[in-house]
């Protein structure tokens, strides 16, 4: 897929979301097989970019390009300013919020609440375009609800004023993250406009991606908390897609590398205390996501530890114990077959 001049190694984007995909998982998830990957949302509020917290979301040292960074906000001087701010820090792509659900983003008239007022809309995507000379994309929901689907509106707006992408969330700010996403919006939103459109919402299988794309036929996918723990889904997607068939699953020995890979990155990138916090809802992402046996009493023995060193320990000897456990279980498949 090709966003502006960067053309990308495959169809497959993480998602942005706030708390998650920082520069440590970001990187995580484009070694494991994304294409792209998106930036928390940064504040417009210039008097919020000096912030310890904006900092950090502006650090992306080593990152691997395209660099792209997500900004949010309702004031389209604002939204330029804090475009050209994250360009002259590194970014690569400019990403225009305009799908967050969460009600203290809606409540400044941000994110998806920015979708009942169309000529802001508008007035937004010019500003930010004409500030920068890289890519703009844009992120929005079908519409605020049911009754205000206008995402082909929106979508029509955005081609008009230079938007390089388009991702969709297939829900209206009232659906929340509840029911089922709408692949047929999604579908209506490509047949309208000529830029690339990535469709989001639901896409947790390779099965799934599958299907979202002949359904909507769209050019991209984003997956968002489906990578949550499991961010080698990119990885088996895009094999999937590619050959019709499932990778091997990843083993015990395999999750634990990548687990304590990624925890060793969110200390260095945080800090040891603050990363020994943030690493504890990563950790039970991780053991969610694969179904790890005993997982309550590893997750508090890393939510009680105190330490980078204690909690990666904690981690290696639980997966080593589940490894050898499956080898001998495999040994023992193969001593019966013969």
């Amino acid at each position: 897929m090709q966003i502006g001049p960067f053309h990308l190694r495959n169809n497959l984007v993480l998602a942005p979301m706030a708390g998650v995909t920082d520069r440590p998982f970001r990187q995580l998830c484009k070694r494991l097989g994304a294409g792209m990957a998106v930036s928390e949302m940064t504040t417009s509020q210039p008097h919020l970019w000096d912030t310890a917290k904006s900092r950090r979301r502006r650090d992306h040292s080593g990152e691997d390009e395209p660099v792209s960074v997500q900004i949010a906000g309702a004031d389209p001087s604002m939204m330029a300013a804090a475009a050209r701010h994250n360009v002259e820090h590194g970014a690569r792509i400019i990403d225009i919020n305009m799908g967050c659900p969460a009600r203290k983003v809606c409540n400044v008239m941000a994110g998806s609440a920015l979708l009942r007022d169309e000529a802001l809309v508008g007035r937004i995507l010019d500003a930010v375009v004409a500030a920068v000379d890289v890519p703009v994309t844009l992120k929005i929901r079908t519409g605020w609800d049911a009754h205000g689907r206008n995402a082909v509106t929106i979508a029509r707006l955005a081609e008009q004023a230079g938007i390089r992408a388009l991702a969709v969330h297939g829900r209206t700010r009232a659906c929340g993250f509840g029911g089922s996403a709408e692949y047929a919006t999604i579908a209506e939103v490509k047949s309208r406009v000529r830029i690339p459109v990535i469709a989001n919402g639901d896409i947790a299988t390779p099965e799934q991606a599958r299907h979202v794309l002949d359904t909507t036929g769209a050019d991209g996918l984003m997956i968002g908390r489906a990578a949550q723990g499991r961010p080698w889904i990119f990885r088996d997607i895009e094999h999937y897609l590619r050959t019709g068939q499932h990778p091997a699953p990843a083993g015990w020995g395999e999750i634990a590398v990548i687990l304590t890979g990624h925890l060793e990155q969110l200390y260095r990138f945080y800090g040891e205390e603050t990363g020994v916090r943030v690493a504890r809802k990563h950790v039970g992402w991780y053991l969610k996501a694969s179904d790890v046996p005993h997982a309550t009493l590893l997750r508090t023995r890393v939510n009680a530890a105190d330490s980078a060193d204690a909690q990666t320990r904690g981690i290696a000897r639980h997966f080593a114990r589940l490894e050898a456990r499956a080898e001998a279980a495999g040994a023992i498949g193969e001593a019966l077959v013969a």
